[in-house]
C-alpha cells in the first residue's frame, strides 16, 4: 500500500463535501508530475491525507482512500468545464484522475505550521520550501507519525 497527500481548497471542494458525497473523482489536476502519480502510482486501497490549502489554517483535515485507479479526466475534453484543455485529446488523454472515498475526518486540523516545526517530517515534500504540488507521496513512517499527532 502507498500513502499520499492531496490538496484542495475547502471552499472549492473540502473534506465535508467528500463526507457528503462519499466517493468523488479527483479531477482538474493540471500538473504533469501530479498527473503521473495519479496515472502510474496510485493504486486501489491506497490511503490519502486530505489537505485543505489556500485557507486561514492550511493543514491535514481527513483521510480518504483511492477506490478507482487512474483514468482519463473527462473535464479536459469539455469546453464548458472549468478545467478544459483544448490540447487534450480523448484518443490520447493528457490528464488523469482517480476516485477517492471518504474514510474519516481527523480529530483536529494538523496545521502546516505545526508540521513544519517537527524534525521527524523534515524530509516530507509538504514542508520543503517551494513545494507547490497538489499531490505528493507520504512514507509509511510519516503517515504513522502524523496520525500520532491527532
Amino acid at each position: 500500500m502507498n500513502y499520499w497527500l492531496m490538496k484542495s481548497e475547502p471552499d472549492v471542494f473540502g473534506i465535508d463535501h467528500l463526507k457528503e458525497v462519499k466517493v468523488e473523482p479527483w479531477d482538474g489536476v493540471r500538473n504533469y508530475q501530479a498527473r503521473n502519480m495519479m496515472r502510474d502510482d496510485m493504486k486501489k486501497g491506497d490511503l490519502v491525507f486530505f489537505y485543505h490549502s489556500n485557507t486561514d489554517v492550511p493543514g491535514i483535515v481527513g483521510i480518504m482512500q483511492v477506490v478507482k485507479e487512474g483514468y482519463p479526466d473527462h473535464t479536459a475534453f469539455d469546453p464548458e468545464e472549468k478545467y478544459y484543455d483544448p490540447k487534450s485529446d480523448p484518443e490520447n488523454p493528457r490528464w488523469f484522475m482517480v476516485d477517492v472515498k471518504f474514510k474519516r475526518k481527523l480529530k483536529r486540523t494538523i496545521s502546516l505550521s505545526e508540521l513544519k516545526e517537527l524534525p521527524e517530517l523534515e524530509d516530507m515534500p509538504l514542508v520543503r520550501k517551494g513545494n507547490r504540488l497538489s499531490i505528493m507521496p507520504v512514507t509509511k513512517e510519516q503517515w504513522d507519525f502524523i496520525l500520532g499527532l491527532e
